[in-house]
């Protein structure tokens, strides 16, 4: 009886709480919407000039909405539904406060394509898997914790399997410089946010099938980096995806895995230690310096880097050729390092996102230059990534990938054991090729360089004996071992012809 009396009283509390913030949060906006001007809805006397770079940025990072059915949380006076309308097929507009709702029926109610609710959006119902896409654009951080977790399930609830959530918040602390009272908005961090699509990944069940969220790209909004130098604004890419439990050694998602154990931040450190700084793979800059020269970039070309480690040859590119990179990878911790790096290295011509490659989309020729280096082995339909790359590069653009093969003959168990607990998917260097000329690419070659991977691992291997005790006293004997150990099975499974490494490069006419 005691323990109910408990869960009860608990309970009551917890209702009082989130009634308190729902009134909190309405005297907020009551407070800073008076005027229903941009500069109140961003709370930032900038907010023209912030808007005037940040809106097309944001919307340069959506998918095609073309037919697609909306769903934009936190709508405002419309910054973005305007825009929004002329993209999707329909676009449901919601906001709590009933002021804004009517100034944004009257500048948008003529678009045939739209509904307007006001609703506060903790007690919003929609049909189950009847939105394509959710937007939402600093509403989140409004929320308390309890009704974030609720609310993000309602959420997966609402898309269709395949639909698409972006969410951006204020991260850390407020961006905006108006002077405030109080100020009842909840400032996560965003491994905070990161840890919310994790931990629901598992909880929406329909029909017996269980879905979760993939990450499309994780990205901080550069306008607010270029003109206040905050690096706290952040927005995140979701794809709802039907979830099979352990599929990826016994993590839900494929980044999990990366960034738990391949690319742990202690993997990560340790492996630069090895390779050189801003490395994590073989070569290091020796083998960037030589696969970059085979591009002749020139100055102001736009480079993409799919699966940039922690940027080492993204800050090369740009340094000595004077091209602006955006580099691409899946792990969380690979990229929160080389923005840390871009910091220091101070080349704002270089950025870098959470993303995986086989869902972000591009505009059609969008880039002089895609490269990638020890990535793709990763991935199962390299033909469909490769016309994707295809579509993303201008007329006359390059190609250029180095990446882990095999060898024509049967595999040996013991490789056969490696690929599988790498989640390796390899071909042939010839059969590689024969893709990347599938996809449209002309020029194409395809080189086996298994000969100059194993040289550099025997070099790499002689540099590791001369830093031995450094790198044993900078983390411990046994992670030198491990990488030690490493190399040496590569030079087994290269020499049994087992494991190949391949150079491809293309042109796309």
């Amino acid at each position: 009886m005691c323990s109910t009396q408990e869960e009860h009283s608990s309970g009551n509390t917890n209702k009082q709480s989130q009634m308190d913030t729902r009134n909190n949060m309405t005297a907020f906006w009551e407070e800073h919407s008076k005027d229903g001007t941009v500069e109140e809805m961003m709370l930032d006397s900038r907010a023209k000039e912030l808007t005037q770079h940040e809106l097309p940025e944001i919307l340069s990072l959506l998918p095609c909405l073309t037919g697609s059915r909306v769903l934009e949380l936190g709508a405002g006076i419309g910054r973005y539904t305007s825009p929004l309308l002329t993209l999707a097929g329909h676009v449901t507009a919601v906001d709590f406060m009933e002021s804004l709702c009517g100034e944004e029926q009257q500048d948008n109610g003529h678009h045939s394509n739209a509904t307007f609710l006001q609703a506060d959006v903790t007690k919003l119902d929609m049909p189950k898997n009847s939105i394509d896409f959710i937007f939402s654009n600093w509403l989140l951080m409004y929320l308390t914790d309890e009704e974030l977790q609720s609310f993000a399930e309602k959420m997966m609830g609402w898309l269709r399997p395949g639909g698409l959530l972006f969410f951006r918040e204020s991260c850390n602390h407020r961006s905006g410089d108006f002077q405030k009272d109080f100020d009842p908005t909840y400032y996560r961090t965003e491994a905070q946010y990161n840890h919310l699509v994790a931990s629901m990944e598992m909880d929406v069940q329909e029909g017996g099938q269980k879905f979760g969220f993939d990450i499309v790209l994780k990205k901080k909004v550069q306008t607010y980096i270029q003109i206040k130098n905050n690096q706290n604004q952040i927005c995140w890419l979701l794809e709802k995806v039907p979830r099979s439990p352990g599929t990826q050694n016994g993590f839900n998602t494929f980044q999990q895995f990366l960034d738990n154990q391949q690319y742990s931040n202690r993997s990560i450190l340790r492996y630069e230690k090895m390779f050189g700084a801003g490395y994590v793979s073989t070569g290091g800059p020796s083998t960037t310096k030589e696969f970059v020269d085979l591009l002749n970039l020139k100055p102001g070309q736009k480079v993409l880097d799919v699966g940039c480690g922690i940027g080492g040859g993204d800050f090369y590119m740009a340094k000595n050729f004077g091209v602006e990179v955006l580099g691409l990878d899946l792990s969380d911790n690979m990229v929160d390092t080389a923005i840390e790096r871009a910091v220091t290295e101070k080349l704002p011509s270089v950025q870098f996102e959470v993303a995986d490659a086989t869902k972000r989309s591009f505009p059609d020729a969008s880039f002089d230059v895609i490269y990638s280096r020890d990535t793709i082995l990763h991935i199962d339909d390299k033909l469909t990534l490769f016309k994707r790359f295809h579509s993303w590069l201008k007329p006359g653009g390059k190609l250029l990938i180095s990446d882990y093969c095999c060898g024509e003959k049967s595999w040996t168990p013991a490789f056969q054991a490696y690929v599988k607990q790498r989640g390796y998917v390899l071909h042939t260097p010839s059969q590689y090729g024969k893709f990347i000329q599938e996809a449209g690419f002309c020029n194409v070659r395809s080189e086996d360089r298994t000969a100059q991977f194993m040289q550099v691992i025997k070099t790499e291997l002689q540099r590791a004996e001369l830093i031995r005790d450094e790198f044993m006293q900078e983390f411990s004997e046994e992670d030198y071992l491990a990488i030690v150990k490493g190399w040496r099975e590569k030079l087994e499974r290269s020499n049994s012809g087992d494991q190949r490494w391949g150079l491809f490069y293309a042109t796309k006419d």
